[in-house]
């Protein structure tokens, strides 16, 4: 049986909530401006507290200085977990992914969360694109990039043109997978797992897969994905890939398939439209895989929080598109 979040004596502060929509200056940008405008990873800031920014600045400056150094002959798994929302079950499933992939491939020391409050902690750095730019090119830095792989798990809420960025009512923006990619390409990372949460997140499967890549989307680049109620502890996907199916001693293929069927349950029992999650492992990336899978505890690790699909959405009726 899943088990409720343990409390932890981390700073605690408010969820912060979306009042409001995107501007209307980046709401009514035609569909070609607003592929533009993620392809470059716009990212706009309305009225935001210069303290606060400060206080971001030194908590990320902290977390990349805290990393640990590679180890010579070792391939280290260097992760970054991010929520792009100010939503708290993106900041929930951001801390706790990266508690699951840093036990399951050996990421402890050499992981950084960027999240915003989740309404019982505030201590991260928040997510943002520039955060997200910035911890890449520090981890970049602290790699071998011979042979240390990067994951990189990433909750938002997604649109056709990629990655959402949205925080409270002072942060908007997108990022395409173009943009990751032009990212990734100039920090020269190719050694990766993508883990993308996300309605329309598909999208980042092919543009991003390469032989020495494994990207993971929650959905088909023309279909939304489930369960981002704030109150939420879980995204569906987050939930059966995450939660379940990456806590069992089995490998990522596996893993994969058993939370696509899951997610495939719960969409059928709420008559919902398929989201179709994806996966994409490159021919060459087992070189690198392989090491990390050896890695997997052989004793699961316990569930957590209150599941998306079986207690929320059922008992709400709501279908939470992401």
């Amino acid at each position: 049986m899943p088990v409720p979040a343990q409390p932890t004596d981390e700073a605690s502060g408010p969820a912060i909530e979306h009042r409001q929509g995107f501007p209307n200056f980046l709401s009514r940008l035609s569909p070609a401006e607003a592929a533009l405008s993620a392809d470059a990873g716009l990212e706009v800031a309305l009225g935001g507290s210069a303290i606060a920014e400060l206080e971001n600045h030194r908590r990320l400056t902290a977390a990349l200085g805290a990393l640990a150094a590679q180890r010579p002959g070792t391939v280290d798994a260097y992760l970054l977990s991010v929520a792009l929302d100010s939503d708290p079950v993106f900041g929930r499933e951001a801390r706790e992914a990266a508690r699951v992939l840093a036990r399951r491939y050996g990421g402890e020391g050499r992981t950084i969360v960027l999240a915003g409050p989740d309404g019982t902690s505030d201590d991260l750095p928040h997510g943002s694109l520039s955060a997200l730019s910035i911890a890449l090119a520090g981890i970049a830095e602290r790699m071998d990039l011979r042979e240390d792989v990067l994951l990189l798990f990433v909750t938002a809420h997604g649109q056709p043109t990629g990655l959402a960025y949205h925080y409270g009512d002072q942060g908007f923006g997108g990022m395409s997978p173009t943009r990751l990619g032009a990212l990734l390409a100039e920090l020269g990372i190719e050694k990766r797992m993508l883990i993308v949460n996300a309605c329309f997140s598909g999208s980042f499967v092919p543009a991003l897969g390469t032989p020495m890549s494994v990207v993971v989307s929650a959905s088909a680049a023309d279909r939304t994905s489930f369960g981002c109620a704030p109150a939420n502890d879980w995204t569906y996907f987050g939930d059966a890939f995450v939660n379940r199916a990456l806590r069992r001693p089995q490998g990522l293929r596996d893993a994969f398939d058993e939370a696509r069927q899951l997610v495939g349950q719960w969409e059928a029992n709420a008559e919902l439209l398929p989201s179709e999650p994806r996966i994409a492992v490159g021919m060459a990336a087992d070189s690198w895989l392989d090491p990390l899978e050896a890695r997997v505890p052989e004793t699961a690790m316990a569930r957590t929080g209150r599941p998306a699909a079986v207690q929320e959405d059922q008992r709400t009726g709501s279908t939470d598109a992401q």
